[in-house]
């Protein structure tokens, strides 16, 4: 393969015309346009205000403090000036692919390849870290439902059930190695515990240990299930989120201005034993799944 191939570019020109070929197509394939400016502000309303608002930000503030605003300004300005280059690259290029096919117009086709390989990359990490979290809330969530009429205290899924095997496998060598040395098991911080207490009471087969965090693996089979399903889907379940997400926010804001202010540090926190701070947003976040 010549260099010349790997590097070769598509026009602007090219492109229209084959999306202009592809819409006259008896074959029908091209992209369905259901997307209204509606649905449009929508999705980038759902971008800005990500799940990492609320499963990162609570860390982030016990960690930084106040200073905590100013990554919240650099990180607006950062995303103004993305915003900005892609919304030249939409107005050169108004056709679907977002960076890989602006890659492919300016850089080529072998940077268009890397970069179309690293968007997937995000995109899967990025939902596995929402996942997670998004577990974490709702087991935290089930524990938190007391009936007393049927006697329920707390849907309690087995801490096997609601971790990843990497992070049970971990914790285990680490707390076998403080207990080892004469710890106590109480000593142990509440990841380690839980981490522990998944490891030993996992099913085996054989030597393997059954760890996998079934809450964080539904909501992905559940998300990808509606994205499969159409555009029209996705489009509805996005726009009922982002009305979720501002009302949640809103919820926040009101409740600083009234005086009882939210605690918000133990937001985003994972597997803590003290979650009475966040009771009363556990429950609104937990019915939000991933941006779609």
């Amino acid at each position: 393969m010549s260099q010349n191939s790997l590097f070769r570019k598509k026009t602007v020109a090219d492109i229209l015309a084959q999306v202009r070929a592809n819409e006259t197509s008896s074959e029908g394939q091209s992209l369905h346009k259901h997307l209204k400016i509606r649905d449009l502000i929508a999705f980038g309303i759902a971008a800005i205000i990500g799940a990492g608002i609320f499963s990162t930000i609570g860390q982030a503030s016990a960690q930084g403090g106040p200073a905590v605003i100013f990554l919240f300004l650099f990180t607006a300005l950062a995303s103004g000036f993305a915003a900005f280059a892609y919304a030249e690259f939409a107005s050169m290029v108004p056709v679907a692919g977002s960076a890989y096919t602006y890659s492919y117009v300016a850089f080529g086709e072998l940077i268009a390849w890397i970069i179309g390989w690293a968007l997937i990359m995000e995109y899967a990490i990025g939902n596995i870290t929402v996942a997670i979290s998004w577990s974490d809330y709702l087991t935290t969530m089930l524990q938190q439902i007391h009936i007393e009429s049927i006697g329920l205290r707390g849907i309690h899924i087995p801490v096997w059930m609601q971790m990843d095997y990497l992070s049970a496998s971990k914790g285990f060598d680490e707390a076998q190695a403080i207990l080892a040395k004469g710890g106590d098991f109480s000593s142990l911080t509440p990841q380690l515990m839980d981490a522990y207490q998944a490891w030993m009471s996992a099913p085996r087969l054989g030597s393997f240990h059954l760890v996998l965090d079934i809450p964080a693996l539904f909501i992905i089979v559940l998300i990808t299930w509606l994205v499969y399903r159409g555009i029209k889907e996705s489009r509805n379940a996005s726009n009922a989120m982002v009305i979720i997400k501002l009302a949640v926010i809103l919820l926040v804001i009101l409740k600083e201005f009234s005086g009882r202010g939210l605690d918000t540090r133990s937001f985003g926190t994972t597997k803590s034993p003290t979650l009475a701070s966040r009771d009363r947003f556990v429950i609104v976040r937990a019915v939000i799944p991933l941006n779609v």
